[in-house]
């Protein structure tokens, strides 16, 4: 059922860079919900395989000295869901990778596998992109942190050195205090499927809570990796709670995506739901802020 060449189990973070080293055709296997059906499907026959499932050291999510949110890459979808520091600080990051698959994939799947694949419809990418988020890595000389938006190179593509795993994500105090967000998945089941489009907003107002003080946006499945919005973000910031203000934001998103047709949606469904989506996610993220629209 499954044609796999040779099964390494790492016994430490340390153990799995030198696995990487020994064996550099190897892939890494986190929870499996990817990797074990492209075997299965011939796609990886006589893969190498590396797995890291039983580092518990990769598991949880915390909070550190600096208050940044630390996420290990080993932690399932359901357990950042449920975590309460999740709950309390970055809650749509928890919404978000609820839609991914069933209760079956999110036990097993983790934001690392999630992350680490490249692929534009992950549930988490674009809110992790949309707060900051920074990818840990873990190699023979050592740590290396790079942004998220850094990390993803082109479709299916991410910067993994070959002596690296990715060992955590971090979502910085300063990207999510005072932040609320909300995310909308669009898809053609409200299960079992992948994002036609994906977007995640998040705002922090003014003291008043009568004006967008920052904005962030970011899509999955606009372009080849997920994509952040500069030119919507901007079209948001300084500007009253207003319907002016929603629809400028929203129209401004076209500016910065690069959908493209495929079986699935047309470019130009694309567009028209990036821009609704644009729009009911700032909206969403200005009421759970406190602030009303005028």
């Amino acid at each position: 059922m499954y044609d796999i060449k040779a099964l390494y189990e790492a016994q430490s973070v340390q153990d799995a860079v030198r696995l990487r080293l020994e064996h550099p055709q190897a892939q890494i296997l986190a929870g499996g919900t990817d990797v074990l059906v492209q075997v299965r499907e011939g796609r990886r026959a006589g893969a190498e395989l590396i797995s890291i499932y039983g580092l518990d050291e990769l598991r949880g999510v915390t909070l550190d000295g600096e208050e940044n949110i630390r996420i290990g890459s080993l932690t399932s979808f359901s357990h950042i869901t449920r975590d309460p520091i999740i709950q309390k600080y970055i809650n749509v990051l928890g919404q978000a990778v609820d839609m991914v698959g069933g209760p079956q994939i999110r036990n097993a799947g983790t934001i690392g596998g999630n992350t680490c694949n490249g692929v534009t419809s992950a549930d988490s990418a674009s809110t992790l992109l949309a707060w900051d988020a920074v990818v840990e890595l873990t190699g023979a000389q050592g740590v290396r942190r790079l942004p998220i938006r850094d990390f993803y190179l082109a479709a299916g593509r991410v910067d993994i050195r070959p002596d690296e795993i990715q060992t955590a994500l971090l979502v910085p105090k300063t990207s999510y205090e005072d932040c609320f967000g909300h995310y909308i998945k669009y898809a053609m089941r409200s299960a079992m499927d992948i994002a036609t489009t994906g977007c995640s907003v998040n705002v922090v107002l003014t003291q008043d809570r009568s004006a967008i003080r920052r904005c962030r946006m970011a899509y999955g499945v606009a372009g080849p990796v997920p994509l952040r919005c500069p030119a919507a973000e901007a079209a948001a910031e300084g500007r009253p709670l207003t319907g002016e203000t929603v629809e400028t934001f929203a129209r401004a998103a076209l500016e910065d995506i690069r959908p493209r047709d495929s079986w699935r949606a047309s470019k130009a469904f694309r567009e028209h739901i990036a821009v609704e989506m644009a729009r009911r996610c700032l909206i969403e993220s200005v009421k759970l802020a406190g602030g009303v629209m005028a």
